[in-house]
């Protein structure tokens, strides 16, 4: 259990947080949510002691270990199987006194506590949580410095995930991650052994994978039992009730200060006059609930939006390198209302596809149609770097329309979502939220008819996406999006395009659909038979249930073959565990206990492959037969 108990923490002079208490049950998967500048990240730095505090107490099991993203990505020349598999201090530590020790009792403790750390089968546990954010065998073997920086920091995620710390903290995990690594990270937080919290303004991560939410607001922290839109429904009646209640408390002060002024000056009321008055000191005052809005993101209309198609793509292909195309094979059209979102893992060709649409990168062959007059606005993230630094979001904009007044200026800021104190603030001095609004404002400046974001939710928070959600409804063009935000591509689009295998095609699933594509690595489940109460007798009914049955007999066969053989082999770690628990064998016949220990460790690897195919089978034999 976590305690933090009435906590006040400043940094730079700014206090942050304010007598604030909370108390997180051992186990429990928290989202910690709150504003940009709320200080969540400092909150982080109190509970690891990187910050000291003024007030307050923080309370943490001794031997509890906490583990964070490192800050600074790996670079080396190590594999990145290598690096995780370093994470794991204390297995690194016995692996190297298992080399030296010659004492059979402690040779025995060793190889007992490397069997109750599971280091036998490390290496297939570190190698399958690189390969679900992202790494495949051949990249898992290539050295850290052969990465780009963002590649580099989801070997640092994998490091932490992978040393299991009892209190594991998370600060923006999704922001260098795509779609699929986000899902994947998602199930992974649901089955942690351990303490969870994670800061995220991804709004399905919170629903998903946390049981609680921590909200910190106006410098305290409030416990919520329930994912985010549970705390959303609960927050909600909290301020309403909170309303009421102010609401009366005022009514009840206004009669009490009513009769006080008319009978204070009164000789025979007096006594009562001021019994009213100890009564309103003794009432107190409810506050009232302090709303925070969030400024909305406005995109400006397309004067004329052309006729459809607005483009069309007939055998096109795109690369960097003239005869080595990243994609190639597009056969694809665009019309003027469609929202279309990019799907596929990072280094598939998202990115370039977006370029590539944009007028950004030239096709290398085929045929690229766009619509007479088409205006295409695009935002791509590492564009952040691209806004001048000493220069305001006025500047930004002025330069846009140099001729126009002062007034009509501002009101163009103002419709990025810029409040009006943050007009003449320099670039530079600008939140990654804000530089966000004002780039997303000048991509779309002039209008365009197709709008194009490539990651655009990195430095939003929930309240600024929900806006970009509303923007991207109210837009009257037509949207290309790629993100990592499921709740985003949901609220914002009608259609699913995957980038994988060096092209690009319609996915014609959901994202539910994708999701159990991507979680049950890459198995799709089959279409099972859709029919009707109303067309179809209980007769046929009754032989379709057959008929499903017997075409799902092999798969039963096959859950039950694994049921067997996780029962042998469970059976066979348990003999081997007795007999490496024997100081004598080690004593006595040393090359036999190292013998013993690599077929434990083969066979627990065999068990948790085994499990992992009973559950995914298990699953779609479940899901087949609900059908």
């Amino acid at each position: 259990m976590i305690t933090i108990t009435d906590i006040s923490a400043r940094i730079a002079g700014r206090l942050l947080l304010d007598n604030a208490s909370l108390t997180l049950p051992s186990g429990a998967k928290a989202g910690l949510v709150g504003r940009n500048g709320a200080g969540k990240s400092t909150l982080f730095r109190v509970i690891t002691g990187d910050l000291g505090w003024e007030t307050g107490a923080v309370s943490i099991p001794k031997a509890a270990r906490i583990g964070q993203v490192a800050q600074e990505a790996p670079g080396t020349e190590d594999s990145l199987i290598e690096i995780v598999l370093a994470a794991d201090k204390e297995r690194a530590a016995l692996l190297a006194e298992a080399e030296t020790a010659s004492d059979p009792h402690r040779i025995a403790e060793i190889q007992m506590r490397l069997v109750d750390i599971d280091a036998h089968s490390a290496e297939a546990r570190a190698a399958s949580i690189l390969a679900g954010l992202g790494f495949d065998q051949a990249a898992q073997a290539r050295p850290a410095s052969s990465f780009s920086g963002g590649w580099r920091m989801r070997v640092a995620l994998a490091a932490v995930l992978f040393a299991e710390p009892d209190l594991l903290l998370l600060d923006e995990p999704t922001n260098y991650l795509d779609l699929e690594g986000t899902m994947w990270l998602e199930d992974y937080i649901r089955r942690y052994p351990h303490t969870v919290i994670i800061i995220s303004h991804d709004r399905d991560l919170l629903n998903n994978a946390v049981n609680s939410i921590v909200h910190l607001d106006q410098k305290k922290l409030t416990f919520y039992r329930g994912n985010y839109d549970q705390f959303e429904r609960q927050k909600a009646e909290a301020e309403e009730l909170q309303t009421k209640a102010r609401a009366k408390n005022e009514a009840a002060r206004k009669h009490l200060q009513s009769f006080i002024d008319r009978f204070k000056a009164k000789a025979s009321k007096a006594r009562q006059a001021q019994s009213r008055v100890k009564a309103l000191e003794r009432m107190g005052t409810v506050a009232a609930v302090i709303e925070d809005h969030v400024q909305p993101i406005t995109f400006p209309e397309p004067e004329k939006q052309p006729a459809s198609p607005i483009v069309v793509i007939q055998g096109g292909a795109v690369g960097y390198e003239p005869g080595r195309p990243i994609l190639k094979n597009l056969n694809l059209r665009i019309d003027n209302d469609d929202r279309i979102a990019l799907l596929g893992s990072n280094g598939n060709g998202k990115s370039t596809f977006a370029k590539f649409i944009s007028g950004r990168l030239s096709p290398e062959s085929g045929e690229v149609k766009l619509a007479p007059s088409l205006k295409i606005g695009f935002f791509a993230q590492h564009q952040l770097d691209d806004l001048i630094p000493e220069q305001s979001a006025v500047e930004h904009v002025r330069r846009l329309m140099p001729a126009e007044p002062e007034a009509k200026v501002r009101a163009r800021v103002a419709q990025m979502g810029l409040a009006t104190e943050k007009m003449a603030t320099a670039a530079k001095d600008l939140s990654g939220g804000e530089k966000a609004r004002l780039l997303m404002g000048l991509a779309a400046f002039h209008a365009p008819n197709l709008l194009i974001l490539d990651e655009p939710t990195n430095h939003l928070d929930i309240d600024s996406r929900r806006a970009l959600i509303e923007a991207l409804n109210d837009y009257n063009g037509a949207v290309i999006l790629i993100s990592h935000d499921r709740h985003l591509i949901e609220a914002t689009v009608d259609r699913l395009w995957l980038v994988n295998g060096g092209t690009v095609t319609t996915f014609e699933g959901d994202m539910d659909e994708y999701r159990d594509l991507i979680v049950s690595s890459g198995k799709k489940k089959e279409e099972r038979p859709q029919t009707s109460d109303d067309t179809t007798s209980k007769a046929d009914q009754r032989k379709l249930n057959a008929e499903r049955r017997a075409s799902l007999t092999p798969l039963k066969r096959k859950i039950n073959e694994i049921e067997s053989l996780t029962a042998k082999l469970e059976k066979q770690i348990q003999a081997l565990d007795a007999e490496l628990a024997d100081p004598a064998l080690y004593e006595k016949t040393p090359a036999k206990a190292a013998e013993k220990a690599k077929q434990r460790g083969e066979a627990a690897a065999k068990l948790a492959a085994a499990e992992e195919e009973w559950l995914m089978l298990s699953s779609e034999y479940e899901e087949a037969m609900a059908g």
